[in-house]
């Protein structure tokens, strides 16, 4: 048999473990209808006995070949992450939330206090953009993140570390006042000192009340 039909076959064989609930709405093979398909390849290419004694059942296989780790190498891998439109948004989860910590104890500033102004600016998504231009977790000008010496505005630890750096800047500049430094954060500090306070602004006074409240929830 070739073998990289074999391969082939049994990593779409784990991809229907990975889609099982799609398959028993429809959308796909059964697992039990894909398992005889390459139970009949493979005994097409070997005999009752051969097949029984060096193969075994698909199922038996599948536990065999991830404990080789045959299904993280290169190929499997890459063949897996251009197949399957599922994502791994709980690693990545992990991965910021470990940035977010990082920037934390970095810059003296309180772990939820960020996640609440990285929720409220972007939902945690990396790429996101503003009307406005502004890009990534927290959601950086163009101006800010050049002055704050991001090269790539949408690496999830370049952006949190600059945003929580910029954020640590407003706080000291206005003695902890949480307000003026979200709002400076939102509107800009000369709009802060402009006013002497919060701006007149719909969406500032909107912003600070809606971090202020992810924050202390």
């Amino acid at each position: 048999m070739n073998v990289q039909m074999l391969k082939t076959m049994i990593e779409l064989q784990a991809l229907q473990g990975f889609n099982s609930a799609s398959s028993q709405q429809g959308t796909g093979s059964s697992p039990s209808m894909f398992q005889q398909i390459l139970d009949e390849t493979l005994a097409s290419q070997l005999n009752d006995k051969q097949y029984q004694s060096r193969l075994g059942s698909v199922s038996q296989m599948i536990p065999l070949l991830k404990t080789n780790n045959y299904l993280m190498s290169k190929g499997a891998a890459s063949y897996i992450s251009n197949t399957s439109p599922v994502t791994s948004s709980a690693g990545k989860d992990s991965s910021i939330d470990q940035i977010i910590t990082s920037a934390a104890e970095k810059y003296n500033l309180p772990k939820k206090l960020i996640s609440a102004v990285i929720s409220q600016e972007s939902n945690f998504n990396p790429d996101a953009v503003s009307h406005a231009g502004a890009s990534g977790l927290m959601q950086l000008m163009p101006a800010t993140a050049r002055g704050l010496g991001v090269t790539d505005v949408f690496d999830p630890q370049q952006n949190v570390f600059a945003g929580t750096k910029y954020l640590r800047q407003m706080m000291d500049k206005y003695d902890g006042n949480l307000e003026l430094a979200l709002a400076a954060y939102n509107a800009g500090p000369g709009n802060v000192d402009k006013y002497n306070g919060i701006p007149p602004f719909k969406e500032t006074i909107a912003y600070v009340q809606k971090v202020s409240n992810k924050y202390f929830a």
